[in-house]
Protein backbone atom coordinates (compact mmCIF):
# COMPACT_ATOMS: atom_id res chain seq x y z
CA UNK A 1 0.00 0.00 0.00
CA UNK A 2 1.36 3.44 -0.84
CA UNK A 3 0.42 6.44 1.24
CA UNK A 4 -2.22 7.66 -1.20
CA UNK A 5 -4.59 4.94 -0.02
CA UNK A 6 -3.50 5.12 3.62
CA UNK A 7 -4.02 8.87 3.96
CA UNK A 8 -6.71 9.32 1.28
CA UNK A 9 -4.59 11.74 -0.75
CA UNK A 10 -4.04 12.06 -4.49
CA UNK A 11 -0.24 12.41 -4.52
CA UNK A 12 2.33 10.41 -2.47
CA UNK A 13 4.04 13.58 -1.23
CA UNK A 14 4.25 14.73 2.39
CA UNK A 15 5.46 18.23 3.22
CA UNK A 16 7.68 17.88 6.27
CA UNK A 17 6.65 19.94 9.31
CA UNK A 18 9.10 22.81 9.86
CA UNK A 19 8.67 24.84 13.04
CA UNK A 20 9.24 28.59 12.68
CA UNK A 21 9.41 28.32 8.88
CA UNK A 22 5.75 27.61 8.13
CA UNK A 23 2.24 27.45 9.47
CA UNK A 24 -1.19 26.30 8.29
CA UNK A 25 -0.91 28.27 5.04
CA UNK A 26 1.84 26.10 3.57
CA UNK A 27 0.21 22.93 4.88
CA UNK A 28 -3.16 23.84 3.35
CA UNK A 29 -1.57 24.67 -0.01
CA UNK A 30 0.14 21.27 -0.17
CA UNK A 31 -3.03 19.44 0.86
CA UNK A 32 -5.11 21.35 -1.69
CA UNK A 33 -2.59 20.30 -4.37
CA UNK A 34 -3.16 16.63 -3.49
CA UNK A 35 -0.28 15.98 -1.11
CA UNK A 36 -0.27 15.81 2.68
CA UNK A 37 0.49 19.17 4.26
CA UNK A 38 1.89 19.20 7.78
CA UNK A 39 1.52 21.62 10.69
CA UNK A 40 4.49 21.76 13.10
CA UNK A 41 3.25 21.84 16.70
CA UNK A 42 6.55 21.33 18.51
CA UNK A 43 6.77 25.02 19.41
CA UNK A 44 3.05 25.61 20.05
CA UNK A 45 1.04 25.61 23.26
CA UNK A 46 -2.52 24.28 23.36
CA UNK A 47 -4.02 27.65 22.46
CA UNK A 48 -1.68 28.04 19.50
CA UNK A 49 -2.43 24.52 18.30
CA UNK A 50 -6.17 25.13 18.52
CA UNK A 51 -5.76 28.28 16.41
CA UNK A 52 -3.65 26.51 13.78
CA UNK A 53 -6.07 23.61 13.44
CA UNK A 54 -9.02 25.98 13.17
CA UNK A 55 -7.16 27.98 10.52
CA UNK A 56 -6.32 25.00 8.31
CA UNK A 57 -9.90 23.73 8.55
CA UNK A 58 -11.02 27.07 7.12
CA UNK A 59 -8.67 26.71 4.14
CA UNK A 60 -9.06 23.07 3.13
CA UNK A 61 -11.18 19.99 3.69
CA UNK A 62 -8.37 17.76 2.45
CA UNK A 63 -6.34 15.50 4.78
CA UNK A 64 -3.43 17.05 6.66
CA UNK A 65 -0.89 16.06 9.30
CA UNK A 66 -0.01 17.66 12.63
CA UNK A 67 3.39 16.92 14.15
CA UNK A 68 4.60 16.81 17.76
CA UNK A 69 7.88 16.28 19.63
CA UNK A 70 8.10 13.43 22.16
CA UNK A 71 11.22 14.37 24.10
CA UNK A 72 11.64 14.01 27.85
CA UNK A 73 11.95 17.36 29.61
CA UNK A 74 15.36 17.27 31.33
CA UNK A 75 15.86 18.23 34.98
CA UNK A 76 17.49 21.55 35.76
CA UNK A 77 21.29 21.34 35.61
CA UNK A 78 22.75 24.49 37.12
CA UNK A 79 26.36 23.45 36.61
CA UNK A 80 25.87 22.65 32.94
CA UNK A 81 23.87 25.82 32.34
CA UNK A 82 26.62 27.88 33.97
CA UNK A 83 29.19 26.32 31.65
CA UNK A 84 26.97 26.94 28.64
CA UNK A 85 26.50 30.61 29.49
CA UNK A 86 30.25 30.93 30.04
CA UNK A 87 30.87 29.52 26.55
CA UNK A 88 28.39 32.00 25.09
CA UNK A 89 29.54 34.94 27.24
CA UNK A 90 31.47 36.76 24.48
CA UNK A 91 28.43 36.65 22.20
CA UNK A 92 26.00 37.66 24.93
CA UNK A 93 28.24 40.60 25.76
CA UNK A 94 28.55 41.52 22.08
CA UNK A 95 24.76 41.65 21.73
CA UNK A 96 24.21 43.43 25.06
CA UNK A 97 22.37 40.54 26.72
CA UNK A 98 22.33 40.08 30.51
CA UNK A 99 22.74 36.32 31.17
CA UNK A 100 20.69 36.67 34.36
CA UNK A 101 17.63 37.54 32.25
CA UNK A 102 17.77 34.37 30.15
CA UNK A 103 14.99 31.97 31.22
CA UNK A 104 16.12 28.69 32.75
CA UNK A 105 12.93 26.67 32.19
CA UNK A 106 12.41 24.50 29.10
CA UNK A 107 11.03 26.53 26.20
CA UNK A 108 9.43 23.55 24.44
CA UNK A 109 7.15 21.00 26.02
CA UNK A 110 6.62 17.45 24.76
CA UNK A 111 3.24 16.16 23.63
CA UNK A 112 0.97 15.98 26.67
CA UNK A 113 -2.65 15.62 27.78
CA UNK A 114 -3.53 19.24 26.96
CA UNK A 115 -2.45 18.68 23.36
CA UNK A 116 -4.43 15.44 23.26
CA UNK A 117 -7.48 17.44 24.38
CA UNK A 118 -7.08 19.72 21.35
CA UNK A 119 -6.69 16.77 18.99
CA UNK A 120 -9.87 15.20 20.35
CA UNK A 121 -11.77 18.37 19.46
CA UNK A 122 -10.31 18.82 15.95
CA UNK A 123 -9.61 15.20 14.94
CA UNK A 124 -6.84 15.75 12.34
CA UNK A 125 -6.62 12.88 9.84
CA UNK A 126 -2.91 12.21 10.44
CA UNK A 127 -0.74 12.77 13.52
CA UNK A 128 3.04 12.38 13.38
CA UNK A 129 5.61 12.27 16.16
CA UNK A 130 9.33 13.03 16.28
CA UNK A 131 11.78 11.54 18.82
CA UNK A 132 9.72 8.37 19.19
CA UNK A 133 6.16 8.20 20.50
CA UNK A 134 4.29 9.60 23.51
CA UNK A 135 3.34 7.51 26.54
CA UNK A 136 0.98 4.62 25.79
CA UNK A 137 -2.08 6.29 27.34
CA UNK A 138 -1.57 9.45 25.30
CA UNK A 139 -0.93 7.47 22.13
CA UNK A 140 -4.16 5.54 22.67
CA UNK A 141 -6.09 8.79 23.02
CA UNK A 142 -4.75 9.96 19.66
CA UNK A 143 -5.53 6.63 18.00
CA UNK A 144 -9.07 6.79 19.38
CA UNK A 145 -9.70 9.97 17.37
CA UNK A 146 -9.28 7.92 14.19
CA UNK A 147 -6.01 9.59 13.21
CA UNK A 148 -3.37 7.65 11.32
CA UNK A 149 -0.14 7.59 13.34
CA UNK A 150 3.34 7.99 11.85
CA UNK A 151 6.78 8.60 13.34
CA UNK A 152 10.39 8.91 12.20
CA UNK A 153 12.89 6.06 12.29
CA UNK A 154 16.55 6.88 11.71
CA UNK A 155 17.72 3.27 12.11
CA UNK A 156 16.36 -0.20 11.45
CA UNK A 157 16.09 -0.75 15.22
CA UNK A 158 13.88 2.32 15.56
CA UNK A 159 11.72 1.14 12.65
CA UNK A 160 11.17 -2.23 14.33
CA UNK A 161 10.28 -0.52 17.60
CA UNK A 162 7.77 1.83 15.98
CA UNK A 163 6.08 -1.03 14.14
CA UNK A 164 5.77 -2.93 17.41
CA UNK A 165 4.00 0.06 18.96
CA UNK A 166 1.34 -0.03 16.24
CA UNK A 167 2.10 2.97 14.04
CA UNK A 168 0.43 3.04 10.62
CA UNK A 169 3.58 4.02 8.72
CA UNK A 170 7.23 4.85 9.37
CA UNK A 171 9.19 7.80 8.01
CA UNK A 172 12.69 6.59 7.15
CA UNK A 173 14.67 9.75 7.94
CA UNK A 174 18.07 9.65 6.29
CA UNK A 175 20.97 11.61 7.71
CA UNK A 176 20.70 14.04 4.76
CA UNK A 177 17.49 15.55 6.15
CA UNK A 178 17.43 19.12 7.41
CA UNK A 179 16.37 20.05 10.91
CA UNK A 180 16.23 17.75 13.93
CA UNK A 181 17.20 14.12 13.74
CA UNK A 182 14.31 11.93 14.88
CA UNK A 183 16.70 9.53 16.66
CA UNK A 184 15.39 8.24 19.98
CA UNK A 185 16.88 4.81 20.81
CA UNK A 186 20.48 6.02 20.67
CA UNK A 187 22.37 9.29 20.95
CA UNK A 188 25.23 7.96 18.81
CA UNK A 189 25.55 10.05 15.65
CA UNK A 190 27.48 7.20 14.02
CA UNK A 191 24.24 5.18 13.87
CA UNK A 192 22.77 7.70 11.42
CA UNK A 193 22.87 6.62 7.76
CA UNK A 194 21.72 7.95 4.41
CA UNK A 195 18.19 7.75 3.06
CA UNK A 196 18.99 5.29 0.29
CA UNK A 197 20.91 3.03 2.70
CA UNK A 198 18.18 3.12 5.36
CA UNK A 199 15.15 2.86 3.07
CA UNK A 200 15.69 -0.63 1.59
CA UNK A 201 16.49 -2.04 5.04
CA UNK A 202 13.24 -0.71 6.47
CA UNK A 203 11.23 -1.87 3.45
CA UNK A 204 12.67 -5.39 3.68
CA UNK A 205 12.05 -5.72 7.42
CA UNK A 206 8.76 -3.95 8.11
CA UNK A 207 5.19 -4.85 7.22
CA UNK A 208 3.92 -1.27 7.18
CA UNK A 209 4.47 1.53 4.63
CA UNK A 210 7.85 3.27 4.70
CA UNK A 211 8.10 6.93 3.70
CA UNK A 212 11.46 8.17 2.41
CA UNK A 213 12.78 11.43 3.89
CA UNK A 214 16.11 13.20 3.49
CA UNK A 215 17.56 14.59 0.28
CA UNK A 216 14.26 14.50 -1.64
CA UNK A 217 14.79 17.50 -3.89
CA UNK A 218 13.12 16.69 -7.20
CA UNK A 219 11.15 14.20 -9.26
CA UNK A 220 14.25 12.10 -9.90
CA UNK A 221 14.71 11.64 -6.13
CA UNK A 222 11.09 10.56 -5.83
CA UNK A 223 11.60 8.00 -8.60
CA UNK A 224 14.67 6.63 -6.85
CA UNK A 225 12.82 6.32 -3.54
CA UNK A 226 9.95 4.49 -5.23
CA UNK A 227 12.40 2.11 -6.91
CA UNK A 228 13.76 1.20 -3.47
CA UNK A 229 10.30 0.39 -2.15
CA UNK A 230 9.13 3.65 -0.60
CA UNK A 231 5.38 4.04 -0.14
CA UNK A 232 5.76 7.79 -0.54
CA UNK A 233 8.20 10.59 0.21
CA UNK A 234 8.52 13.46 2.66
CA UNK A 235 10.28 16.68 1.62
CA UNK A 236 11.09 19.66 3.81
CA UNK A 237 13.98 21.79 2.58
CA UNK A 238 12.47 21.92 -0.91
CA UNK A 239 9.49 23.86 0.50
CA UNK A 240 11.45 26.51 2.43
CA UNK A 241 11.38 29.09 -0.37
CA UNK A 242 7.78 28.47 -1.39
CA UNK A 243 5.45 31.46 -1.53
CA UNK A 244 3.39 30.17 1.41
CA UNK A 245 6.32 29.47 3.73
CA UNK A 246 7.30 31.77 6.59
CA UNK A 247 11.04 31.27 6.20
CA UNK A 248 12.80 34.39 7.48
CA UNK A 249 14.56 36.75 5.05
CA UNK A 250 17.93 35.77 6.57
CA UNK A 251 17.20 32.06 6.12
CA UNK A 252 15.96 32.62 2.56
CA UNK A 253 19.10 34.54 1.67
CA UNK A 254 21.31 31.76 3.01
CA UNK A 255 19.37 29.10 1.08
CA UNK A 256 19.96 31.02 -2.14
CA UNK A 257 23.70 31.36 -1.51
CA UNK A 258 26.73 29.09 -1.51
CA UNK A 259 26.08 28.50 2.21
CA UNK A 260 23.42 25.93 1.25
CA UNK A 261 26.09 23.73 -0.30
CA UNK A 262 27.52 22.76 3.09
CA UNK A 263 25.55 21.67 6.13
CA UNK A 264 26.43 19.99 9.40
CA UNK A 265 24.73 18.12 12.23
CA UNK A 266 24.86 20.44 15.21
CA UNK A 267 23.53 20.49 18.77
CA UNK A 268 24.29 24.18 19.30
CA UNK A 269 20.83 25.57 18.69
CA UNK A 270 18.64 23.24 20.72
CA UNK A 271 20.68 20.51 22.42
CA UNK A 272 19.72 17.75 19.96
CA UNK A 273 21.44 16.91 16.66
CA UNK A 274 19.93 18.87 13.79
CA UNK A 275 21.17 19.70 10.30
CA UNK A 276 21.90 23.36 9.60
CA UNK A 277 23.92 25.50 7.26
CA UNK A 278 27.15 26.67 8.85
CA UNK A 279 27.19 30.14 10.37
CA UNK A 280 29.54 32.05 12.63
CA UNK A 281 28.50 30.31 15.86
CA UNK A 282 29.07 26.83 14.44
CA UNK A 283 32.33 27.91 12.82
CA UNK A 284 33.73 29.34 16.06
CA UNK A 285 32.40 26.89 18.66
CA UNK A 286 32.21 23.70 16.63
CA UNK A 287 29.07 21.80 15.72
CA UNK A 288 28.62 19.80 18.93
CA UNK A 289 30.54 21.27 21.88
CA UNK A 290 30.42 19.35 25.16
CA UNK A 291 28.96 22.29 27.08
CA UNK A 292 25.61 22.30 25.26
CA UNK A 293 22.69 21.60 27.65
CA UNK A 294 20.11 18.90 26.94
CA UNK A 295 17.23 19.58 24.56
CA UNK A 296 15.44 21.96 24.66
CA UNK A 297 17.36 23.94 27.30
CA UNK A 298 20.10 25.08 24.92
CA UNK A 299 17.52 27.05 22.98
CA UNK A 300 16.94 29.62 25.72
CA UNK A 301 20.24 31.45 25.40
CA UNK A 302 20.29 30.95 21.63
CA UNK A 303 16.79 32.45 21.45
CA UNK A 304 17.99 35.55 23.27
CA UNK A 305 20.92 35.93 20.87
CA UNK A 306 18.64 35.49 17.86
CA UNK A 307 16.15 38.03 19.16
CA UNK A 308 18.91 40.61 19.45
CA UNK A 309 20.72 39.80 16.20
CA UNK A 310 18.07 39.00 13.60
CA UNK A 311 16.41 42.46 13.57
CA UNK A 312 19.87 43.82 12.69
CA UNK A 313 20.14 41.45 9.72
CA UNK A 314 22.64 39.19 11.53
CA UNK A 315 22.31 35.40 11.18
CA UNK A 316 25.32 34.47 13.32
CA UNK A 317 23.16 32.77 15.96
CA UNK A 318 20.24 31.55 13.85
CA UNK A 319 19.54 27.88 13.11
CA UNK A 320 19.61 27.87 9.32
CA UNK A 321 17.97 24.48 8.90
CA UNK A 322 18.57 22.78 5.56
CA UNK A 323 19.13 19.31 4.22
CA UNK A 324 22.20 18.22 2.30
CA UNK A 325 20.39 18.56 -1.03
CA UNK A 326 18.97 22.07 -1.37
CA UNK A 327 19.01 21.94 -5.16
CA UNK A 328 15.23 21.60 -5.33
CA UNK A 329 14.57 24.58 -3.07
CA UNK A 330 12.72 26.96 -5.38
CA UNK A 331 10.73 30.16 -4.86
CA UNK A 332 7.48 28.84 -6.36
CA UNK A 333 3.93 28.18 -5.14
CA UNK A 334 3.72 25.07 -2.96
CA UNK A 335 1.18 23.47 -5.29
CA UNK A 336 3.62 23.73 -8.19
CA UNK A 337 6.42 22.12 -6.19
CA UNK A 338 4.17 19.35 -4.89
CA UNK A 339 3.04 18.41 -8.39
CA UNK A 340 6.60 18.61 -9.73
CA UNK A 341 7.79 16.18 -7.05
CA UNK A 342 4.87 13.84 -7.72
CA UNK A 343 5.79 13.69 -11.41
CA UNK A 344 8.58 11.31 -10.39
CA UNK A 345 6.14 8.72 -9.03
CA UNK A 346 5.29 6.02 -11.56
Amino acid sequence: MDIRALFQIALPIIQAPMANSQNHQLAAAVSEAGGLGSIPAGSLDAEGLDAELSAIAALTNKPYNVNFFCHQTPPADTERNTGWLALLAPYLDEMGIDPARIPAAASRKPFDATMADVLERHRPPVVSFHFGLPAADLLQRVKATGAKIISSATTLEEGRWLQAQGVDAVIGQGVEAGGHRGMFLSEDIDTQIGTFALLPQLVAELNIPVIAAGGIAGAHCVSAAQALGAAGVQAGTAYLLCDESRTSPLHRKALQSAAAEKTVLTTLFSGRPARSMINRLIHELGARPDAVPAFPLAGNAIGSLRAAAEPQGIDHFSPLWAGQNASGCLAVPAAQLTKALAAGWR
